[in-house]
């Protein structure tokens, strides 16, 4: 059971052209776009002012601040920028991850057009990935820098790189050098932030988010304020419930990223909701917190990643007061990143129907940085997930045959980018000759004779290779295959094979879930050795093969590495996924080892 209002079934109009190729577009127009964030601000700080916008934890509660509280700080805030002479071509890195200042500074500058530019923490606190922070720093050329607390990210602020730029802190610690972030609270009465608030338009710069950097280094795609405004309205229209009563949210993702930055962030904002930080991630040692903190706080929409779905359901599996509040309100359960494994996407199912007798919206939708990032949305009720849906109002589609019922996807739209920050070159090579972007993804029509079915992932092109034999591997649907068989023992897996007779795997294994299981987990020179954890990935992958004999499936050697993937050394994205290029050139000695019968690391079937 669900609520009609809670989706907009879409139609989609089909062009085929002679070459193969086929358009997608939505045959429902685009409402109605407002022309710059700030606008969303001074609505809901006029009809809901004292309703909540932002929070945080604080002690044992919440700092929250009202949407008019937002306003009156942001206000403060976009006059100090201005005094200090900021605008379009002063932009602002911040390194820090989510917080309540951290989104008053973005707001502020948003405000008055003045760039910002989130990088991931992990660029900061780890040493080893001080060199990606160094090159976000060098494309940007940021005026001023923004951290939560000097003394913890002392390191990284003594960076040559960050020479002759003001440093803001929260906590400012016993550095004096840095400005504390009060500072600019108390604003400057000898601006005019209304003048520079009226300049601001659809076509400034809000945002420079960089890129996953998985192929390439990261480059900077500019975000402009009509394609996050555009994005919350072409969402809006597919989702009804979104304007039907505020939603609320407590999300873990981070604002660096597309997905929790521009995606669910503006959704609240736009939509007059409630954004609760959830400063806990779904990884040991910090999952206890997403826990502590959903105890406290449940919103009425969930975002996450698989993981941290399948992690989710087990907690309420063992806490029936966990799970009561958590469905209590819920509308819409929404996952990105990798398709939902269907044994999670049932029990949630099952527990919903438990709680409350009816099933939220179970959905997915895809993007990308370049586009806001929604372009698809599956917006209505299906049975299983892999589902992307279909295209957004006023987004066209350009599907390119690949192989049977397979395409690779192109897109062209109002929400897409402008171009790459200070990378004409490269931002050039993005758009084909009709000026779609080449988004390099490939996907599948559920049916073919009904378009209005939506279409689902299907993995990377540039992920495919071939076999010696000529045969094709779909690596990226195959990668997919390994993981369920092989969970939760593995955390991620690499597919290899590239003109080579057979297909491998590197696994990385999940060492908390190792450990918890028993098994032993000997190295021998990188790889794992132990005889009963060879013996149980032995046999899931038989008991697979006896089902999947085709050689463009058929996995029939394994390798279980003991060193995690690194993300100093660029195997892992600061999103967290795997660079598998960088992966199997870092680790060819053991990519060899794996083709090595004799190998005592190498699992053969």
């Amino acid at each position: 059971m669900k609520r009609a209002s809670l989706f907009q079934r879409h139609s989609v109009n089909r062009e085929d052209r002679a070459d193969g190729t086929v358009l997608l577009r939505s045959n429902h127009p685009l409402g109605a776009v407002v022309g710059k964030t700030g606008d969303w601000l001074h609505q809901w700080a006029e009809k809901t002012p004292q309703t909540t916008f932002i929070a945080e934890r604080s002690g044992a509660g919440w700092r929250s601040e009202s949407f008019l509280a937002t306003l009156d700080q942001v206000r403060a805030i976009a006059a100090s920028l201005l005094a200090r002479g900021m605008g379009p071509q002063t932009p602002i890195i911040i390194m820090s991850g989510n917080g309540v200042d951290h989104a008053l500074l973005t707001l502020a500058a948003q405000y008055v057009g003045v760039p910002t530019a989130p990088v991931a923490e992990q660029y900061s606190l780890i040493h080893g990935a001080h060199g990606r922070l160094r090159h976000a720093i060098d494309l940007v050329g940021p005026t001023m820098a923004y951290v939560v607390d000097a003394d913890q990210y002392a390191e990284a602020l003594a960076l040559d790189a960050l020479s002759g730029i003001e440093i803001v802190a929260t906590r400012p610690g016993q550095n004096a050098n840095v400005t504390p972030f009060a500072d600019l609270l108390k604003g400057d009465g000898g601006v005019d932030v209304d003048a520079a608030f009226a300049q601001v338009g659809p076509d400034t710069v809000a945002k420079i988010l960089m890129t996953s950097g998985s192929t390439s280094a990261p480059k900077g795609v500019m975000t402009t304020q009509a394609m996050m405004c555009v994005n919350q309205t072409q969402m809006a229209d597919a989702l009804p419930i979104l304007r039907e009563h505020p939603p609320r949210v407590v999300d873990w993702l981070p604002w660096n990223h597309v997905f929790g930055g521009s995606h669910n962030f503006n959704m609240m904002l736009a939509n007059g909701g409630s954004f609760y930080i959830d400063d806990g991630k779904p990884v040991k040692g910090l999952f206890d917190r997403t826990v502590e903190n959903l105890s406290m706080m449940t919103g009425t929409l969930a975002f996450n990643v698989p993981v941290g779905w399948a992690m989710l359901l087990d907690a309420m599996r063992r806490d029936a007061k966990l799970r009561q509040a958590f469905f209590a309100d819920l509308d819409m359960i929404f996952y990105a990143g990798a398709s939902l494994p269907m044994e999670v996407w049932r029990g949630l199912e099952e527990m919903a129907l438990e709680v409350k007798g009816e099933i939220p919206l179970m959905t997915s939708s895809w993007g990308l940085t370049e586009s806001a990032p929604a372009l698809m949305l599956q917006h209505e009720p299906i049975d299983r997930p892999g589902v992307v849906g279909v295209p957004l109002g006023g987004v066209t589609l350009k599907l390119i045959p690949d192989d049977d019922n397979r395409f690779e996807v192109r897109a062209k739209g109002p929400n897409l980018m402008p171009g790459y920050f200070k990378a004409p070159d490269k931002t050039a090579e993005a758009f084909d000759d009709e000026g779609f972007f080449i988004t390099g993804d490939a996907m599948r029509l559920v049916d073919p004779d009904d378009i209005d079915k939506g279409m689902a992932f299907d993995g990377r092109i540039s992920e495919d290779f071939k076999l010696l034999t000529g045969t094709w591997v779909r690596a990226a649907q195959l990668r997919m295959d390994m993981l369920t068989c092989l969970a939760p023992l593995a955390s991620d897996v690499v597919i290899t094979g590239a003109d080579r007779d057979q297909i491998g795997v590197m696994i990385f294994p999940n060492l908390g879930e190792l450990d918890a299981q028993g098994f032993e987990t000997d190295d021998k020179d990188g790889a794992m050795t132990g005889r009963m954890l060879r013996c149980e990935i032995h046999r899931r992958l038989a008991e697979r093969a006896r089902d999947n004999a085709g050689s463009s499936t058929l996995i029939s050697r394994a390798i279980i590495l003991s060193e995690p993937a690194s993300m100093p050394e660029g195997e892992m994205t600061a999103k967290g996924n795997l660079n598998f290029r960088k992966v199997l050139t870092r680790r060819k000695d053991l990519l060899e080892r794996l083709y090595d019968d004799a190998d005592p690391g190498t699992i053969t079937i």
